[in-house]
C-alpha cells in the first residue's frame, strides 16, 4: 500500500454543496503540487473536528480546547472554497476512511483520507470496497487545525435542528420521536417564550 503524499496545505477548508437537508459535505485542500476535494458524511466531518480538539487540547498541554462557534461564525466568505480553486482537481473522491496523526518533528497533522466504491459480493449484496492503493495524504499546521475545526463547526450549526433525544433532523413540522416511541410529538421552537404548563 503506497500513499500519495500531497504535501503541506497551503488552503485547507470545508464547506457544503446543496440545501440543508440535501446538503453534501466537503473538505477542500491545496498544495504546491496538487489539489483534492474530499467528499464526506456530515457525521465524519463532525468526528474529525472532534478528534482535532482532543489531539490539538493534548500537543498544546490544554492552552488550546474546543471553542464552539458563536452565532455568526466566521465570515461569509472565510472557509468558503476559493474561486480559482481547480475545477478538476487532482484527487476528488468520496471518504471512506480517515486517519488524523500529529507529527512532533515537523508540528504538522497528517490527514490520510482513503476513498472507497461499492461492489456487488457472490450474492449480489452491496459491500463497501476501501480503494487503500489509492489513498492520499495531506499535512497541516496546528494554525490551519484550529481554523478548520471552527469552520466545520460553523457549517455544522447551519443545518437543520436535530432532535435532542434521537437526533434525527428537524423540519418544523411534528416530529414523532423514536426514543419516546412515537408518543410525544416534538416541535422545533421557532422563538423564545413562556413554556406551557403540562
Amino acid at each position: 500500500m503506497s500513499t500519495r503524499d500531497l504535501g503541506a496545505v497551503e488552503i485547507l477548508g470545508a464547506d457544503t454543496v446543496g440545501q440543508p437537508g440535501q446538503r453534501r459535505f466537503r473538505l477542500f485542500a491545496r498544495t504546491r503540487a496538487s489539489s483534492a476535494i474530499l467528499w464526506m458524511e456530515k457525521d465524519q466531518l463532525i468526528n474529525l473536528s472532534l478528534v482535532i480538539d482532543r489531539m490539538l487540547a493534548q500537543i498544546t498541554e490544554g492552552r488550546v480546547l474546543r471553542t464552539e462557534a458563536q452565532s455568526g461564525g466566521l465570515p461569509a466568505q472565510e472557509g468558503e472554497i476559493p474561486d480559482d480553486f481547480p475545477l478538476s482537481p487532482d484527487h476528488d473522491f468520496q471518504v471512506g476512511q480517515l486517519r488524523l496523526n500529529y507529527e512532533g518533528h515537523r508540528e504538522a497533522f497528517v490527514l490520510v483520507a482513503v476513498p472507497f466504491g461499492i461492489m456487488e459480493d457472490e450474492q449480489g449484496e452491496p459491500q463497501v470496497d476501501l480503494h487503500t492503493e489509492e489513498e492520499v495524504s495531506l499535512r497541516f499546521t496546528v494554525t490551519q487545525a484550529q481554523e478548520l475545526t471552527r469552520r466545520i463547526t460553523t457549517l455544522v450549526n447551519k443545518g437543520r435542528p436535530v432532535c435532542p433525544l434521537c437526533h434525527t433532523p428537524l423540519d418544523g413540522g411534528p416530529h414523532a420521536c423514536v426514543k419516546q416511541n412515537g408518543h410525544r410529538e416534538i416541535m422545533r421552537e421557532l422563538e423564545s417564550g413562556n413554556e406551557d404548563d403540562e
